[in-house]
């Protein structure tokens, strides 16, 4: 029994059923999954990355083309496009999580062998592919027409990357395999390789180059107390040059078709002929910090009607502000558009209530939004209508959808239990991974005050930080090689 746990491909084996039982049970969507199949399939039949507007495809960069290409390449192999396309799209998702789950694995196993390079990692090498494969969290959006598989899946191979490319920053560096393998043993490999992974991961998400962030910072504290100022340049050159690649063709079509030159997309992806809502934003991001408020007014803009009733009291400050909300909305209400005249009096609101308490927008509920996205029971994708809190309320109203919600939002709190656990006893078993320790956790720390910017709360970011988590919780169930004892 205890080999067959230990063999990677029966784990994989398991890990394959349970994404499987998530795109036959609890199949998904959201409101980008019709965008993307859109670009993706106007892409494939009429070669322009664009959308339909007032019956012409119209060139947008609204999104990054990395997972359009993906659904166009389904497209093209399966003849099915949209919906129809679907069952194989999920299935191609189900093969790259499961990569990720190897990928992370992998990472363990380094983090492992910079504490003792003369230890066995069999084990945590098990230990972190059962904890990837077994994760419902991740485990569940391959069944949903989204970037976060690929976000996942390149975010522990670059994480991979840097992990190498730090540990070998240091004077004797960390060979991968005792012999002199160029792959695993060459700094500028790993340099090239990593700034590389970035781009092809921006591809999919334009936030991905925080990972350049956090090792930009890492990277340059080492190599300055080595005195080794032109490798530092020299690596730096190399990351953005490599990370830059991959972006190349997008930014000249953007040069080409939109006249722009635009390696991301914009900050703010509206369509053409809407404007950005910066006082209606301004006006959410001093009170909204729940994802369930995001389905109550900002998803209902330009769509849907926005009662005052079922917006939260925190969102007023007095009633006399109430009345004011609920008269600007009535004045969006008649034509559900969000006109200038509207768009500024909201942050006519959002500039008093940021005046009158600041720390409560500059620092309160970008707390609280931290805490939301890292502490949840992720069921966005899940027919569950349970929330956790008030406990014995919740449980009268709906026992069933309470009880699974609780115990998802308890794995959740292990996972990240697991992983904070893991970076503390791994910091302190040797000095060799503290560098890439700090690394890992400097990119958890900037990817979420990066995610508390957003306009909405959305869980689903964190977890391209999951393999983060994994690798390092992995740490606690490691044998270290016991130590030779001095001759007499």
């Amino acid at each position: 029994m205890k080999r067959i746990f230990s063999s990677p491909v029966f784990a994989l084996a398991v890990g394959f059923c349970l994404r499987l039982f998530f795109v036959l049970k609890f199949p998904a969507d959201s409101g980008d999954t019709a965008l993307y199949e859109q670009l993706a399939t106007n892409w494939l039949k009429h070669h322009v990355f664009g959308i339909d507007l007032n019956g012409a495809i119209t060139p947008v960069d609204v999104r990054m083309p990395g997972y359009p290409a993906f659904l166009a390449l389904v497209y093209a192999l399966t003849g099915r496009t949209g919906e129809s396309a679907r069952f194989w799209v999920m299935l191609g998702q189900i093969g790259v999580d499961l990569a990720a789950c190897l990928v992370t694995a992998c990472l363990a196993v380094i983090l492992f062998l910079m504490a003792d390079e003369h230890a066995q990692p069999k084990r945590v090498f098990a230990v972190a592919l059962w904890l990837s494969a077994l994760c419902p969290f991740t485990a569940n959006y391959p069944a949903v027409p989204l970037t976060e598989v690929f976000a996942v899946f390149l975010t522990a191979v670059s994480l991979v990357c840097f992990a190498m490319l730090i540990a070998w920053s240091r004077e004797g560096g960390f060979r991968v395999v005792k012999k002199d393998w160029v792959l695993g043993n060459d700094y500028w490999v790993w340099a090239g390789l990593g700034g590389f992974t970035v781009g092809m991961g921006t591809l999919f998400r334009p936030e991905a180059p925080l990972l350049l962030v956090a090792a930009g910072i890492v990277l340059p504290v080492l190599l300055l107390l080595q005195h080794e100022i032109s490798r530092l340049a020299k690596t730096i050159l190399l990351l953005g040059v490599l990370c830059l690649i991959p972006l190349g063709p997008w930014a000249m079509r953007n040069a080409m078709t939109l006249h722009e030159v635009q390696f991301l997309t914009p900050k703010y992806s509206t369509l053409p002929g809407e404007i950005v809502p910066y006082g209606f934003m301004a006006w959410e991001k001093t009170w909204l910090y729940r994802l369930r408020d995001c389905y109550l007014v900002p998803w209902k803009l330009n769509e849907e009607p926005i009662n005052v009733d079922e917006i939260p009291a925190r969102a007023f400050d007095s009633p006399e502000e109430k009345h004011r909300v609920a008269a600007i909305l009535e004045k969006y209400n008649e034509d559900l558009t969000l006109t200038k005249e509207v768009d500024d009096a909201f942050g006519q609101i959002a500039r008093e209530r940021s005046a009158s308490h600041p720390l409560r927008t500059l620092l309160w509920i970008p707390a609280a939004r931290a805490i939301t996205i890292w502490f949840t029971p992720r069921i966005e994708l899940l027919p569950i209508s349970g929330n956790v809190f008030p406990l014995a309320q919740m449980r009268d109203r709906d026992p069933e959808d309470q009880e699974f919600t609780v115990l998802l939002f308890v794995l959740n709190i292990i996972y990240v239990g697991l992983g904070a656990w893991g970076a503390v006893r791994l910091w302190h078993s040797s000095a060799s991974p503290r560098p890439v320790v700090a690394f890992l956790i400097l990119f958890i720390l900037l990817r979420t005050v990066f995610l508390t910017t957003l306009e909405t709360p959305e869980p689903r970011y964190v977890l391209a930080c999951f393999p983060i988590l994994i690798a390092l919780g992995a740490q606690l169930f490691a044998r270290r090689a016991a130590q030779p004892q001095a001759s007499s």
